[in-house]
């Protein structure tokens, strides 16, 4: 098919809204939230219902052309999008219907957190939904799920009932514990667009809520003791603390701030009893900013959707630790962010805590392989000039074999191409069974990208 001008190019069966390379949209269209994806796809088509998705893919497939699927633009390494090929967005579909009778909501395909949040916050649910609000809800659970709440209330995929799905025929499929089962299966956890285009999702509710308390302690200029002692603490109390509280922990290197440590945590409880659960890392002493408030749970849920910036420029990823890491390990990972590179302006490692309720679901019941993890152990780079990627992108390539060396697998939300075996990483001994249902229902092979099944 030739595509070197606007008139020799066929959108003829194209529905929605077209965005090509001649339209004045085309560079909004293309652009990522981690701005450091340059990616430049053939077509855009914004979908605003089930008819216009089937119509992308079988225009597709006419046209030889390579599918990705889009909704959040949050895809770590840019997989959601792709050179030469068609993107279909499915960020229009975002009706919302919630049956408290029956105690489900049922979301379309383009839904993102912050949205899914309010909707339910003004009705007092919860949801195990994630951080930042531009995330598509359903890219997010179709990896898993990982949120503050997780310990609380499991991860995302734990709460799936049903799934809709556009299969590479264009026909619509069904999927739960009876219909389609195995599939059902797989798509929870084994990320998105592997087997077609969801377009609905219905999650069974949560218990009502009233409150919750906000939990930030900021730690200013930290040596390596201090950030050896953080790292010991957070590792025991992530496994043994009670599941209404989970933390995430980055431990950075500042452009602006220097080396530091930021803790924060949603407990679902009062302040009283947060600062009981809190005490051992006051006690670790230093300088410190510790803030401790209780709030609506929509409330604590803007305050961590708003610390999130409007877009990075960012190389980042994850691993799950499954066992405790010994004071060597933890000085070779605090290694790796020693130096930062050139143009960075803030590198880190994080962690993101796992257990509780995360751990209670079964491997029979949805592929996310790693839910008996201690936590998600993270490595990134920001940045705020592209000139300086590819002096990024090195350095995280020279330090991600050492985090992947003591660590058991690679969280399919946090992808990167530098990940070694890519589905054994993501999937465990869940790849090989993944594969054959990929087989099933996509034996064309039609949805595929970099690191796809």
């Amino acid at each position: 098919m030739k595509t070197s001008s606007k008139t020799t190019m066929d959108i003829t069966g194209l529905t929605g809204t077209i965005v090509t390379r001649w339209d004045t949209a085309y560079e909004a269209s293309r652009t990522m939230w981690n701005r450091a994806i340059e990616k430049y796809p053939l077509v855009i088509c914004y979908c605003k219902n089930e008819e216009d998705i089937r119509n992308s893919i079988l225009w597709a497939r006419k046209h030889d052309v390579s599918i990705r699927i889009r909704s959040g633009r949050h895809h770590y390494d840019g997989y959601s999008i792709g050179n030469d090929v068609l993107v279909i967005d499915v960020s229009e579909m975002n009706t919302m219907h919630i049956d408290e009778e029956a105690g489900h909501i049922t979301i379309s395909g383009g839904v993102r957190n912050r949205e899914l949040y309010e909707f339910l916050a003004e009705r007092g649910y919860p949801f195990p939904g994630g951080t930042c609000p531009q995330v598509g809800a359903v890219g997010y659970t179709l990896g898993g799920g990982w949120g503050y709440s997780g310990r609380l209330l499991g991860l995302g995929c734990d709460a799936v009932e049903e799934i809709q799905m556009i299969n590479a025929e264009g026909e619509v499929v069904i999927a739960n514990a009876i219909e389609n089962k195995e599939l059902f299966w797989a798509l929870k956890g084994s990320g998105g667009g592997q087997f077609g285009v969801v377009t609905r999702i219905r999650f069974k509710l949560p218990p009502k809520r009233s409150e919750a308390t906000l939990i930030r302690i900021e730690y200013h200029d930290v040596g390596r003791d201090e950030q050896i002692k953080m790292f010991k603490c957070y590792q025991n109390i992530i496994q043994t603390a009670c599941h209404e509280v989970n933390f995430k922990l980055g431990m950075y290197h500042s452009k602006d701030k220097g080396r530091g440590m930021l803790l924060l945590g949603a407990y679902y409880g009062n302040a009283q009893e947060a600062h009981q659960i809190i005490a051992p890392f006051i006690q670790l002493g230093h300088e410190m900013e510790v803030s401790v408030n209780t709030m609506s749970v929509i409330e604590m849920n803007r305050w961590l959707q708003d610390a999130h910036p409007e877009y990075e420029n960012y190389k980042s990823s994850g691993r799950f630790v499954n066992k405790e890491l010994t004071i060597e390990e933890m000085h070779t990972i605090l290694d790796t962010i020693e130096e930062r590179p050139n143009g960075s302006i803030y590198a880190a490692i994080s962690c993101y805590g796992m257990g509780g309720q995360m751990r209670k679901g079964s491997h029979q019941d949805a592929s996310f392989y790693y839910r008996d993890s201690l936590y998600i152990l993270g490595i990134q780079t920001v940045w705020e000039d592209n000139q300086y990627s590819t002096v990024n992108r090195e350095w995280f390539k020279e330090r991600f074999p050492q985090i992947e060396e003591m660590t058991a697998g690679s969280f399919v939300n946090f992808p990167a191409g530098e990940v070694r075996e890519y589905k054994k990483a993501y999937y465990g001994a869940h790849a090989a069974r993944l594969e054959q249902i990929r087989k099933q229902y996509d034996p064309q092979g039609v949805f595929t990208f970099e690191q796809g099944l």
